[in-house]
């Protein structure tokens, strides 16, 4: 079965597979990456099997989730993009998250471009939004250089700050 959803240059995007769980155990359950996600906790290996069954749903219900980007050279699954709607919100949110040692090498910025470029030509999302930790100036980076523009900072319930970056297509989608 071909999952391929798009490549780039050096990159496979694909839909995720049960043999994910390994690689996303250790891109999740790794708590210094983790110190820039949700509550700041590593997941758990029930957590990321559930999580397996989520994103099955959701490639059901909307098509899309979270997908596995694998290096095109080696085959080796590197780490995880998507869009998705976190607890139901309504605008689609990227989200992404690679194994520490391909960190600062452009893997995340070529894999949102093409991550973008999916969404807006294959899934007619023309709005999509980021959130991030605001010291987290690696992925604000990331989000800049891919096209996003920063907004304002939401107030989460727990008193803390989370930063907002949006991205509108000009192709005209919705």
């Amino acid at each position: 079965m071909n999952d391929t959803l798009f490549v780039t240059e050096n990159l496979n995007v694909r839909r995720w597979r049960d043999s994910d769980l390994p690689v996303l155990m250790y891109v999740y359950g790794d708590a210094d990456a983790m110190k820039w996600v949700g509550d700041g906790q590593p997941i758990s290996q029930s957590e990321c099997e559930e999580w397996l069954v989520v994103t099955r749903k959701n490639y059901e219900t909307r098509g899309y989730g979270m997908f596995a980007v694998e290096q095109r050279s080696t085959s080796l699954t590197i780490g995880f993009c998507g869009i998705v709607h976190p607890d139901g919100q309504e605008e689609a949110e990227v989200k992404y998250a690679y194994l520490r040692r391909f960190w600062g090498k452009g893997i995340a910025s070529e894999a949102l471009r093409g991550l973008i470029t999916y969404g807006v030509n294959t899934l007619a999302i023309g709005h999509l939004i980021a959130t991030t930790d605001p010291q987290n100036h690696a992925s604000h980076r990331v989000l800049s250089n891919a096209g996003f523009c920063r907004k304002e900072l939401r107030r989460n319930d727990d008193g803390t700050d989370t930063q907002v970056f949006e991205y509108e297509s000009d192709v005209g989608a919705n």
